[in-house]
């Protein structure tokens, strides 16, 4: 089933006597990408959390927010401290940039403690390594539920695709059923057109067919149509693949829009015509909603 790139997932767990909590949201991107945040004291895992969610997301922006609640009740504000060297630091390059640039911004308190690991919890003292175990399971808990939203997200795309598909295969056969006439039609316009030019006098019959073959096989547009229907085949066999197929899907329109827009060009039919441009609108909305898949 196909997954939405679109979704948001939640877990707890504990971990030495705090409450561990891991957010994960994923977001609509070209490729895959990973945003972490956790505290400073928990940073040599950041690698190893970007390689767990990169096992199983695929594509996406995925943003993770793990944090530390303390369970202290209304007294939990106690234990934050200021990491004053590095706040020292961040003020010297801001310093030094303002300088630099010659910048009138104020360096405020607010700017200060704002910034990564400037307040931290000094009662936190978790051994990184002892804690990985249950941060990957309150990880993959949290992915859990992300993949279960973007599945949910998935099968809404699913029935619009394959309603959309379907619409697309109506016109598709309304403009093959419209081929074998396109000839007969060119050909008595073609009749009528040399009898007005010929003012009454006898028409060559073998010319006005070889006019008329050489038409045909010019706008033959049978080939297209074969690979426009295969693509359509091939769409529908990706909707149930349980891999991450957005990129297939897009490269897939590609060609389907490659296809129709030659068969456009080909046609003279005011008939074909017409179902060339509503396939066209129903291929941009599809392809508008690929952008969502995973």
């Amino acid at each position: 089933m196909i997954r939405s790139m679109t979704g948001y997932g939640r877990a707890e767990s504990a971990l030495t006597g705090k409450k561990l909590v891991v957010e994960i949201k994923s977001l609509n991107h070209r490729n895959m990408e990973s945003s972490i945040r956790l505290p400073v004291f928990l940073a040599p895992m950041e690698v190893g959390i970007k390689k767990r969610v990169g096992e199983r997301i695929s594509r996406g922006r995925v943003e993770v927010n793990i944090r530390i609640d303390s369970d202290s009740g209304a007294n939990g504000g106690d234990n934050l401290e200021a990491n004053l060297p590095l706040i020292s630091s961040y003020y010297s390059l801001m310093t030094g940039l303002k300088e630099k640039f010659n910048l009138s911004d104020e360096i405020t308190l607010s700017t200060l403690v704002n910034l990564k690991g400037s307040i931290y919890n000094s009662e936190v003292e978790i051994d990184p390594e002892e804690a990985w175990d249950t941060i990957r399971k309150a990880l993959d808990d949290s992915i859990d539920s992300l993949i279960c939203m973007k599945e949910d997200e998935g099968r809404l795309l699913y029935e619009d695709f394959v309603a959309r598909l379907d619409i697309v295969s109506v016109y598709m056969k309304e403009l093959e059923s419209r081929i074998p006439q396109v000839a007969d039609d060119y050909q008595k316009r073609l009749s009528e057109r040399i009898r007005e030019l010929a003012d009454g006098m006898e028409c060559d019959e073998s010319r006005l067919i070889q006019e008329v073959a050489i038409m045909a096989e010019k706008s033959d547009i049978t080939e297209e149509i074969v690979r426009f229907k295969s693509h359509i085949k091939q769409f529908g066999e990706m909707l149930d693949s349980d891999t991450a197929i957005g990129r297939k899907m897009d490269f897939l329109f590609q060609e389907m829009h490659r296809e129709i827009n030659t068969i456009g060009s080909k046609s003279n039919d005011l008939a074909i015509s017409g179902n060339v441009i509503e396939i066209k609108t129903e291929l941009a909305k599809l392809r508008e909603q690929v952008q969502n898949i995973e």
